[in-house]
């Protein structure tokens, strides 16, 4: 770091009161260090410091600088500490704890385009309820969480985060398609995929339609996104899903995604998580970044 002796000196005589007792802690001459002090002081053209009978104290010029000094001096250990973990890309390893649905586009292709960047990190993707999620990013047992709906608690932090509207998900074949946005009651009649009562989505669309006024049945009720993708698009069914649940296959074209008008459906906020106040280091860092980039790209 440039002039971090003159920036150490500096420090020391502020904490120490005295450049005798800063020498001796620093173990350099008093001569060297009081040298430097006349110079900076020269520099700036104000006394940083009063000479008093029983020691220095700073004046407010000296207060400014030490200030800046000390600053300057935590974030330059911050980038040593960035610095020294780069090579922890050259090894090691990140978890990210994730739901069915996005373990199989959004997350993978994010991973996939890191790893060709870092071949020797191992990333790990492991697919939880929601609930799990939480808790192994809490415990510690995962770098990172991505998921929808996750409960509010401090002991997590927020990297990203967005609702992500659900809307009927069809074949490209399906009478619906090319529609920029439908009413609820147009998508009864047609064979109806709900997800299942032991998930969230569940609530938010048996809700939607129950608020329209509509009675109907699931013609299919499955646990796993996958699933509901698949029936989705081997048919005239409608899915009610989020654009981030079917990236990969509203890319390739093979399924649409039909905006519901009105705003029928309630919140389903997307989150990307770590843990309060941890420090994740630089690969699981990069590969956050990495995530929120392939995020973006889906609303752009």
């Amino acid at each position: 770091m440039l002039h971090s002796r003159v920036l150490r000196y500096i420090d020391e005589v502020a904490r120490s009161g005295s450049i005798r007792a800063a020498g001796e802690r620093l173990n350099v001459a008093p001569s060297a260090i009081n040298k430097h002090v006349l110079l900076l002081e020269e520099a700036i053209g104000e006394p940083l410091f009063e000479r008093l009978p029983r020691g220095l104290r700073l004046t407010p010029a000296g207060e400014i600088l030490v200030a800046h000094v000390r600053r300057t001096m935590k974030e330059y250990s911050q980038v040593e500490a960035e610095i020294r973990g780069i090579k922890t890309l050259e090894s090691g390893e990140v978890i990210i704890a994730t739901m069915n649905g996005l373990a199989g586009g959004i997350v993978p292709k994010a991973a996939a385009r890191f790893g060709a960047r870092h071949p020797r990190l191992k990333i790990s993707i492991r697919v939880m309820f929601v609930r799990d999620i939480v808790q192994a990013v809490i415990d510690g047992e995962a770098d990172l969480g991505l998921a929808f709906n996750l409960p509010s608690t401090q002991q997590l932090e927020t990297l990203w985060k967005m609702d992500t509207r659900l809307g009927a998900v069809v074949s490209p074949e399906h009478p619906l398609t090319g529609m920029e946005t439908v009413p609820l009651a147009h998508c009864a009649p047609y064979p109806l995929i709900f997800a299942d009562k032991s998930m969230l989505i569940h609530g938010i669309v048996a809700d939607a339609f129950v608020e329209a006024g509509l009675t109907v049945e699931a013609a299919f009720l499955s646990n796993s996104i996958e699933a509901m993708k698949c029936l989705a698009g081997a048919g005239d069914g409608i899915a009610f899903l989020s654009k981030f649940d079917i990236a990969e296959e509203y890319r390739n074209g093979v399924l649409t995604y039909v905006q519901i008008r009105d705003r029928t459906f309630g919140k389903n906020v997307l989150s990307l998580v770590q843990r309060e106040k941890r420090n994740r280091g630089l690969a699981a860092t990069m590969f956050a970044e990495e995530i929120k980039r392939g995020l973006r790209g889906i609303t752009d």
